[in-house]
């Protein structure tokens, strides 16, 4: 008997209504996207460590799984460290000042973490955070 080699998460999807929308909310999260991706039906990005994001569209899924639709409610949450206090209100004020929705306003939890979190374009919950001399 073989041993098992143990799974490990590797990419986490996003199913975009629009895709040159949602991938223009992630370049604003710093994410190296090419213009170009904004028409294609599927895009992946190599995060930091290794861990990719990719997006596909709803044409993309719906060929490979015809029964599939969009639930209401969250679905995934991804979660930005910001580095610093003013960070997380910098981000805030850019996504929501560019139209984004904003669902909790920055405050300071009490886990020692300056956080806020707001909406992507497909309404996924997004988190901005960053250590507070709390949380240090």
């Amino acid at each position: 008997m073989t041993a098992r080699t143990a799974p490990r998460i590797d990419l986490i999807g996003i199913v975009a209504a629009d895709m040159a929308a949602s991938l223009a909310f992630y370049r604003r999260l710093g994410l190296d996207l090419p213009a170009d991706a904004d028409t294609r039906p599927h895009v992946e990005v190599a995060l930091p460590g290794g861990l990719r994001l990719a997006w596909d569209t709803e044409a993309t899924v719906t060929s490979f799984d015809p029964g599939w639709s969009r639930t209401p409610g969250a679905r995934i949450s991804l979660a930005f460290d910001c580095g610093t206090p003013q960070g997380v209100d910098e981000t805030w004020a850019e996504l929501t000042g560019a139209g984004h929705t904003g669902h909790l306003k920055p405050w300071d939890a009490f886990w020692g973490q300056r956080y806020a979190v707001v909406h992507d374009p497909d309404g996924n919950t997004v988190d901005l955070f960053a250590a507070t001399d709390r949380g240090q």
